[in-house]
């Protein structure tokens, strides 16, 4: 959640950066490029004037996808002068509440998590945002994805980069050759994945391994079931706990997705048996399908980002993705997705304006054609959308007609979502039975 800070300091910086810009570039004493001040900065000027500045920002974005984040922003370093110092953190966080409670908070942080975000609003660490920052966030995102950071009536950030996570990725080219059809319902589904095993194959790979974060990508499981088995209403009183964590229609679900995940004739294609899924790490879990040790691979969008090197990610390609089939059709076709938020834990005048940068249709466009990235961003023009998987998603994502559902994990309060929960999924793979981990979950929320 980004959270920016109100105020008119931002509105005078841009007109001083308005006078000031023809004087401010090309001196060879300040941060700039010799492209500020050009047509090509026109679009910046509306930032400020804040060269030699530094905002530091912390997140758990790391690897290729940080060094695309270093390009996505770098014309607005050049034009702006602002120099932006990112880290990203397989232990993010856990290591997030460590620094914000021992007075070393970053300026800016993307958190995945709308429940941590609450968190450090009722510990008043957060800042709530600039009009300059809500003004574009309302511009540019639908009222459902506003709401995540809006708390008790003030608004602390705008989504930033954003995912479906209702994907099962395979090999189109392994498909064919093997005269296997993309299952359209839950039923082909699991005919699939007998077929598949019947033929010496182990039909899925998952891995659920992520440092400090391990377990989500089970939470996901539970989440995409539980919306095609229980419908979005009962999500949405889970997710607020406004039905016990472990009622009957949550155990029916994790007991569903049990009848994949828990099946040692079903996983752990390249890795193992059914326990090897706690220790395969998640960027490594869906691999295997390129080498035809596994056939499906059920992950988000984002996963486009792991694939080694030179895999062609197509309809017709070398990997691409199905939409995770419906269960019940009268439940209709969820999506659930998730996102991260800008938030600020300060609020000086150059840490304003990147945070309404990065909420603007300028960014979403700019770090989209880098690739392998979506937005919920209304201003995101799929024709920059090279990746067919991200283009997919965007589409979903801007249907005015999709019933999407955040990721649950990530809505409910922090020690629940990224802890018990979080722990629970993973002794669950252990061995652990349903009832005693649900039970253990639902104890938990206070």
């Amino acid at each position: 959640m980004a959270f920016a800070r109100s105020r008119q300091a931002l509105a005078i910086a841009g007109v001083l950066g308005l006078a000031l810009g023809a004087t401010a570039c090309g001196t060879g004493n300040d941060k700039k490029s010799s492209n500020a001040g050009s047509a090509e900065c026109a679009a910046y000027e509306k930032y400020g004037d804040n060269d030699g500045k530094k905002v530091t920002i912390y997140s758990s974005i790391r690897d290729i996808e940080a060094d695309r984040l270093a390009q996505s922003w770098k014309q607005f370093e050049d034009c702006t002068g602002i120099e932006i110092d990112h880290e990203g953190s397989g232990e993010f966080e856990a290591q997030l509440p460590v620094r914000v409670q021992g007075g070393n908070a970053p300026d800016l942080a993307f958190i995945p998590q709308p429940g941590l975000v609450k968190r450090f609003v009722d510990g008043g660490n957060l800042k709530p945002v600039a009009a300059a920052t809500k003004t574009e966030a309302e511009a540019n995102f639908s009222p459902d994805w506003l709401k995540y950071t809006t708390i008790n009536g003030q608004f602390y950030g705008a989504p930033l980069g954003s995912n479906v996570k209702s994907f099962v990725w395979y090999s189109p080219k392994t498909f064919k050759e093997k005269g296997w059809a993309v299952p359209t319902t839950w039923d082909e589904l699991i005919k699939l994945s007998d077929t598949i095993a019947a033929s010496g194959t182990k039909p899925w790979c998952a891995g659920i391994e992520s440092g400090d974060a391990t377990g989500w990508p089970a939470t996901d499981w539970i989440e995409d079931v539980l919306l095609r088995t229980a419908g979005p209403e009962v999500y949405d009183q889970w997710t607020t706990h406004g039905i016990p964590f472990n009622s009957p229609q949550v155990a029916d679900a994790l007991n569903r997705a049990g009848t994949i995940l828990k099946n040692d004739k079903y996983v752990n294609g390249g890795f193992g048996g059914v326990k090897s899924i706690a220790t395969t790490s998640f960027q490594e879990a869906g691999v295997p399908i390129t080498t035809g040790k596994c056939a499906l691979h059920r992950q988000a969008s984002f996963y486009a980002n792991q694939w080694p090197e030179g895999t062609k990610v197509a309809e017709d390609g070398d990997v691409f993705a199905f939409y995770f089939p419906s269960i019940d059709a009268a439940k209709g076709k969820p999506v659930l997705g998730g996102g991260e938020f800008v938030a600020a834990f300060t609020d000086r005048p150059e840490v304003q304006a990147v945070q309404t940068y990065l909420a603007s249709g300028e960014y979403a466009n700019s770090r989209a054609k880098i690739g392998d990235w979506v937005s919920a961003n209304k201003k995101l023009d799929l024709a920059n959308v090279p990746n067919p998987v991200d283009k997919l998603s965007v589409g979903i994502l801007q249907d005015p007609k999709t019933v999407f559902r955040f990721d649950g994990s990530d809505l409910m309060p922090a020690a629940v979502g990224n802890g018990t929960f979080w722990k629970g999924m993973v002794d669950w793979i252990n061995g652990k039975d349903t009832t005693t981990v649900l039970n253990g979950i639902e104890n938990s929320w206070k």
